[in-house]
């Protein structure tokens, strides 16, 4: 389950000025929230209750008693206590996929002339295995491990083309020197990264995110990939779809 404060970032994009203004009182007054009625809170806003429901909907809950509800589990216990490791990564990874951000993404890969897919050390597979994917469905999808051979194909890109770049971090300078010159010649790009601030996401046109905190053992990195992946196989399957393909399980 989503915290309220990742909600708000979550779907922040959707948020107006009155409902910014809303989300800063929940965020100041929590305790005080879970107590309130609809009516109650509207009154102290200044508002009525229907621009209450609507703020709560526009975060992803069902309506204002939900978000009371889920309020009130985070101020009885924090859940990174109850529940961790990779069911917890999972969880908080299918919360983050956006139904409306995941179609905006099919679309725009789907409609591109061509995609780019980016990615370095432990990344790169993935982004391998997404461009392989999407030309399943006869969309042009290229995949590049190496700095030349990038920078060659981002000269060449139209603006018609789109560039998809996955980074845990979002702070790999190697990443953000292609995001760099993607921007500089306009080119659309998608982000997938972890759900945190970043300078990759600052840059992107649209985040996608999973939930992958980095992770030590050792001295080596040992951080969860597996919410990366099922980012990536839930915007195939989507453009799958899009594109007409039927797919099956034999």
């Amino acid at each position: 389950m989503l915290l309220f404060e990742e909600r708000v970032k979550q779907f922040e994009y959707k948020l107006n000025e009155t409902d910014e203004a809303v989300v800063e009182y929940v965020r100041e007054h929590k305790v005080a929230v879970v107590k309130k009625s609809i009516q109650a809170l509207a009154t102290e806003l200044f508002t009525v209750p229907n621009t209450i429901t609507r703020v709560s909907k526009k975060l992803g809950y069902d309506g204002y008693s939900q978000l009371k509800n889920s309020l009130k589990v985070e101020l009885d216990e924090a859940e990174s206590e109850r529940k961790t490791g990779l069911a917890l990564h999972i969880a908080k990874t299918f919360d983050l996929l956006d139904d409306a951000k995941v179609e905006l993404v099919t679309k725009k890969l789907c409609e591109a002339r061509r995609v780019l897919c980016y990615g370095v050390g432990d990344t790169a597979p993935f982004c391998e295995m997404f461009a392989s994917n999407l030309k399943k469905v006869g969309l042009d999808a290229r995949f590049h491990m190496h700095r030349h051979e990038m920078i060659a194909e981002i000269e060449a890109m139209k603006k018609t083309d789109i560039l998809f770049i996955l980074s845990f971090s979002g702070e790999t300078s190697q990443i953000l020197e292609i995001a760099s010159l993607a921007k500089q010649k306009g080119l659309p790009l998608i982000s997938l990264t972890h759900f945190s601030q970043n300078a990759l996401q600052r840059v992107a046109d649209v985040n996608l995110y999973c939930y992958a905190p980095e992770m030590r053992l050792n001295g080596y990195n040992v951080t969860d990939r597996t919410t990366a992946m099922v980012v990536l196989r839930t915007v195939s399957e989507s453009c799958w779809t899009y594109t007409g393909y039927v797919y099956k399980y034999t």
